[in-house]
């Protein structure tokens, strides 16, 4: 039996047990789910699925959809991102072809936001450390080196809608705020600066930038030297923003005070000396996750798909430029 390409939709990784809510979403509107592995497999290995299946649509959580994969997919008319970022995906390239890309900006806007407070707060009121200590037998609450929140000013980068209820829930919390934001319009009583101005006058700096070219290494030797000595850093957004080796060598130093990590530039390796630090927390890719947001994405992000296959406009084509500020992303 000849396999229909305009009906054919593949998934190509996941960060869950099963497509269930993927499939449910995408059969019930009469398509055709093909899952691929699990885990993120390599570029050609995403290129040789799509050859072999011939996708009319791509749904894709971490693995590479290449540049080759779109051009090989003579069916395909959608690539659908289970997630915020786009680096994952070649969207010139999608856009070269004709091919809509599509993303989910909104489903864990509560949680990243959280995430990158309880961040900070794990900072200021030195929680992991001190649960560490006690663990190991040690209780001495006079050797405590604790911070409050409300006398600090908190620089978040990027002010789309994570970087806003970031902004809000910090000062919610009785911190100044500073905003970083080339495409920053409104952003009501909160003051907006240069990037170097808001290093230099926060103590706490959250990063809710997307991953572009001109992003990549946001933060290197340069912008940690700049930040207040024993500041926080906070990256809930993608480890590429962070020059890795800059941050080490900062620490050591004993410049930079701490940092709080949810994602790393190469996943899931941890260099030695961020385990090692103790004013480092470290969290697995997970400032996206709920219960809730989790089956929002999947359901959200197959029925965009479902939209394009039918002919509707998607909520959230992404690439009608080239060029992705700030504000529509992590």
């Amino acid at each position: 039996m000849t396999e229909d390409r305009s009906n054919t939709v593949l998934l190509t990784d996941r960060a869950w047990p099963d497509d269930s809510v993927e499939r449910a979403v995408i059969e019930t509107a009469g398509f055709r789910l093909v899952s691929g592995p699990p885990e993120p497999a390599p570029a050609a290995a995403i290129e040789a699925l799509v050859a072999q299946h011939q996708p009319a649509a791509i749904l894709t959580c971490w693995a590479p959809v290449s540049a080759a994969a779109i051009a090989d997919a003579t069916a395909l008319r959608v690539v659908a991102r289970m997630g915020v970022g786009l680096d994952n995906i070649a969207v010139a390239a999608a856009t070269d072809h004709g091919v809509l890309v599509t993303n989910v900006p909104d489903y864990c806007v509560e949680e990243v936001s959280d995430h990158a407070v309880g961040l900070v707060l794990a900072w200021t009121r030195g929680l992991v450390g001190a649960d560490r200590a006690v663990r190991a037998g040690r209780w001495d609450p006079a050797g405590a080196r604790l911070r409050r929140l409300s006398t600090l000013t908190c620089g978040v980068v990027g002010f789309g809608r994570i970087g806003r209820a970031s902004a809000a829930k910090l000062r919610a919390l009785g911190a100044r705020v500073l905003v970083s934001d080339p495409s920053a319009t409104d952003t009501g009583n909160v003051p907006v600066v240069e990037f170097d101005e808001l290093l230099a006058g926060s103590d706490v700096v959250v990063l809710h930038a997307p991953l572009t070219g001109a992003t990549r290494h946001l933060i290197g030797a340069r912008e940690l030297a700049r930040m207040r000595p024993g500041a926080l850093l906070v990256n809930v957004s993608r480890g590429g923003l962070v020059d890795t080796e800059a941050l080490v060598a900062s620490l050591r130093a004993g410049h930079l005070g701490g940092a709080g990590l949810d994602v790393l530039e190469e996943e899931p390796s941890v260099p030695a000396e961020l385990l090692e630090h103790p004013g480092v927390v470290i969290t697995p890719h997970i400032a996206f996750s709920s219960d809730a947001s989790v089956v929002e994405l999947r359901r959200s992000a197959a029925e965009e798909v479902v939209r394009v296959l039918r002919g509707e406009t998607p909520r959230y084509p992404c690439n009608q430029s080239s060029t992705i500020p700030y504000g529509v992303s992590l």
